[in-house]
């Protein structure tokens, strides 16, 4: 299952060092999904979770394969992307393709980097990102919206629904509003939403960089950004590019007490891995035996055969059952065998919604 977050940002707001960095970091830890390029702007990373290591180490496992999620460094934009200025149209189509928006913005106001725009403003430079978006979604749903409410007068029940919720979004644009802001009556309209591929109905991170000195706590600018971030329902962390570029080049060692004389108990790329997968809903259940113990993603409420489906599309067509185990119950009862005897082992359905932490074993027939 991959799930993909956009890097984005104006040119020279250290978008790509910190892509670079989160690359270098990442191939250098030992782990069994080290980052690895897929693409000159891709890359794919562990999602840390000591959960898992502490599962491995009860259940005897040879080796331990983390979940994963995927970065992609999309080319800076600038003002006009959306009538094709720059490289706004690949700029879009690219934002298309991710599930979420990590968007970075320039928090640090000394150094040689000249910004684009000639003033640091984070909260002007997020409004310039988004504009280009609105103004995208906007074209986009002025010639929509109307043919849909015509299909829908004459009776289609998919255009009534897609025109009630793609509708909504139209008058939130309207006002500068984003379409993340719109709330759907129920599932189908959810579904028309996810459909339209609104750039501004994907979920955003802020991701606010800072000076080495401000990495532990921010600063001004940041708190501005989080003080945003805060009214608009999305997510924000603070990071150092030029940190994590330094950190990257240090060993495991090394790197732990570069990090203890900064004040910081983990690197910036940690936050933004661990905030991008709870920005996209996602949770983490996970298997265990003698060969290996693995994490698994799924978006949270997914049901069993769904979350056996992500292994083997077998497991999902065959479900029987899961045998079902808490992490806390695994970890307290020393594991599968402990757990059953305690009763702590159970044994659930088709409809049974997987829980953050499970440990699961599927019983199929194919």
């Amino acid at each position: 299952m991959g799930f993909r977050c956009g890097i984005v940002g104006l040119p020279n707001v250290g978008k790509s060092t910190l892509f670079n960095a989160l690359t270098e970091t990442a191939a250098a830890q030992a782990a069994n999904y080290p980052f690895c390029t897929i693409e000159p702007n891709v890359g794919r990373v562990a999602v840390p979770d000591e959960r898992l290591h502490k599962i491995a180490g009860i259940a005897k496992s040879a080796q331990t394969i983390d979940t994963q999620i995927e970065f992609v460094d999309i080319a800076g934009l600038v003002r006009g992307a959306s009538q094709g200025e720059g490289l706004g149209n690949k700029f879009l189509a690219n934002i298309r393709e991710v599930d979420a928006i990590v968007h970075v913005l320039r928090c640090f106001t000394g150094g040689d980097v000249t910004h684009v725009e000639g003033r640091v403003d984070p909260i002007a430079d997020a409004e310039v990102v988004e504009t280009e978006l609105m103004l995208a979604d906007l074209d986009s749903l002025e010639r929509r919206v109307p043919n849909l409410v015509k299909k829908a007068q004459q009776g289609d029940k998919e255009a009534r629904i897609e025109a009630s919720v793609l509708g909504q979004a139209l008058e939130l644009l309207k006002e500068s509003r984003p379409a993340r802001l719109v709330k759907p009556k129920d599932a189908e309209e959810h579904k028309a939403l996810e459909r339209a591929q609104l750039l501004t109905a994907k979920p955003v991170l802020y991701v606010c960089n800072v000076d080495e000195a401000d990495a532990a706590e921010g600063n001004a600018l940041s708190a501005q950004v989080f003080e945003k971030a805060a009214a608009e329902h999305a997510g924000a962390v603070i990071v150092s590019a030029a940190i994590e570029a330094e950190i990257a080049t240090l060993g495991e060692s090394d790197r732990a007490a570069f990090l203890a004389d900064l004040g910081l108990e983990e690197t910036g790329l940690t936050r933004v891995i661990r905030a991008g997968y709870q920005l996209l809903g996602l949770i983490t259940f996970f298997t265990a035996g003698p060969k290996e113990a693995r994490a698994w993603t799924v978006p949270r409420g997914a049901r069993a055969p769904q979350a056996a489906g992500v292994i083997h599309t077998d497991f999902e067509r065959g479900f029987i059952r899961s045998e079902t185990i808490a992490y806390e119950d695994f970890i307290a009862c020393g594991g599968e065998s402990g757990a059953k005897e305690a009763g702590k082992m159970r044994a659930e359905g088709k409809d049974y919604v997987v829980q953050d932490g499970d440990v699961l074993l599927f019983r199929f027939n194919v």
